[in-house]
């Protein structure tokens, strides 16, 4: 298995976030989601993680998407299949590491309280619950998490 930065705008990775649609639409209305569009994860600010299994298929994906004061963790997908393995620990750990070299020190996240198995990932992985961020209103279907990596929370976010 491997992890490498790739663009979203594959056949199989579209596949993979058809999946992790399909899968939040049976657990939360549309106004209680809030996914970033293919065209979004292409943007020159946003880091795709993709995970590869032995036969070069795709069973998992990420991103983060860099802000100036914190990078938003978005698109987090393993297959149901592949679940358990460590692979959304790699990825997660892939999307840090990549953050931090351009210099965020503080990542976030929005995921949603039917999800038990991400509330208790994130919390292994460091992440605590806070408050909105963003643009996100306060909202019974969000779970609102952030984790620091150091006392800093800047980040740098290239435009194209």
């Amino acid at each position: 298995m491997r992890i490498s930065f790739e663009t979203p705008n594959q056949p199989e990775v579209i596949a993979l976030i058809a999946d992790l649609d399909a899968y939040q639409d049976s657990l939360y209305p549309a106004e209680a989601r809030y996914a970033l569009d293919l065209a979004s994860l292409t943007r020159p600010h946003v880091l795709f993680a993709v995970a590869r299994n032995a036969d070069d298929t795709a069973i998992g994906c990420g991103a983060v998407v860099l802000n100036h004061a914190y990078g938003e963790v978005k698109r987090m997908y393993v297959r149901p299949e592949a679940r358990g393995l460590g692979i959304a620990r790699q990825i997660i750990d892939a999307l840090e590491s990549a953050a931090q070299v351009r210099g965020c020190r503080t990542l976030m996240l929005e995921t949603g309280p039917y999800q038990a198995e991400a509330l208790a990932f994130y919390a292994r992985q460091g992440y605590v619950r806070c408050g909105p961020f963003g643009e996100y209103p306060e909202h019974p279907l969000s779970v609102f998490m952030s984790k620091n990596a150091t006392p800093e929370s800047a980040c740098a976010r290239t435009e194209a």
